[in-house]
């Protein structure tokens, strides 16, 4: 299984991005598929998921971050708007064996993950 993240880049504070995230290698139709960011010397934390038909948002990005799946094309994708200077991180897909509820933020019930995409939010 290989997670492909893009869509990553230089945005001014206010702009919008879609990320995407593409896996190969088994579907992922209901399972968790998530994204976390890193920013510098920070820990990694949790932006979103989508798991069994549900939708999952830390408060940082609620009404703001939109994740979607295409189960067509095995992807899922994060539109991001409003952007601001505190988004700017290294964002990481991830993808789980099984459906998550609740506990969606814990890391280490992601199976898989992608090897990050730069976003980049100017003041």
């Amino acid at each position: 299984v290989q997670l492909q993240a893009c869509g990553g880049g230089l945005v001014q504070a206010g702009g919008s991005l879609r990320l995407s995230c593409a896996a190969s290698g088994r579907p992922f139709s209901r399972n968790a598929m998530a994204w976390f960011r890193q920013a510098p010397g920070k820990e990694r934390e949790f932006v979103t998921a989508i798991s069994g038909g549900k939708t999952y948002y830390a408060d940082s990005v609620k009404g703001r971050f939109t994740i979607s799946r295409d189960n067509a094309k095995n992807t899922v994708y994060l539109q991001m708007n409003s952007l601001k200077p505190e988004d700017t991180a290294v964002y990481y897909c991830a993808a789980s064996e099984s459906i998550i509820y609740s506990v969606v933020v814990v890391t280490s019930l992601y199976d898989y993950w992608g090897q990050g995409t730069l976003v980049t939010v100017s003041s």
